[in-house]
């Protein structure tokens, strides 16, 4: 079972930027898949970013192409998504998510096994 704690959310003001992490709690972290997916007030979840094991492949969703980067440092178990240019639509709680997945034609919730609880970006106009 892998544990996830993201943290780095807030308010920003538009075109800011902000830095999530995504801590998790087990050695085999270095194996998974992650991603980040966010969900707006009174909408679907949606896929926003994912980076392979080592890092060998990334993914965005073509909303947030260009202005958001996703990372990972295996030695401290942790990903990032760097996200600068920030829009009022990319208000939502932000969540980090593991999986084994490794390639997907549209990217979502059931390629993930593992969820952290979430943490909210405000952007403001």
């Amino acid at each position: 079972q892998v544990q996830l704690v993201e943290s780095g959310g807030g308010l920003v003001q538009a075109g800011g930027s902000l830095r999530l992490s995504c801590a998790g709690s087990e050695r085999t972290f270095t194996s998974y898949t992650m991603a980040w997916f966010r969900q707006a007030p009174g909408k679907e979840r949606e896929f926003v970013s994912a980076i392979t094991r080592g890092g060998h492949n990334i993914y965005y969703a073509d909303s947030v192409k260009g202005r958001f980067t996703i990372s990972r440092e295996d030695a401290k178990n942790t990903v990032y998504l760097q996200m600068n240019s920030l829009e009022p639509e990319d208000t939502a709680v932000y969540y980090c998510s593991a999986g084994r997945t490794t390639w997907a034609l549209v990217w979502s919730q059931s390629d993930m096994d593992f969820w952290g609880k979430g943490t909210l970006v405000t952007v403001s106009s």
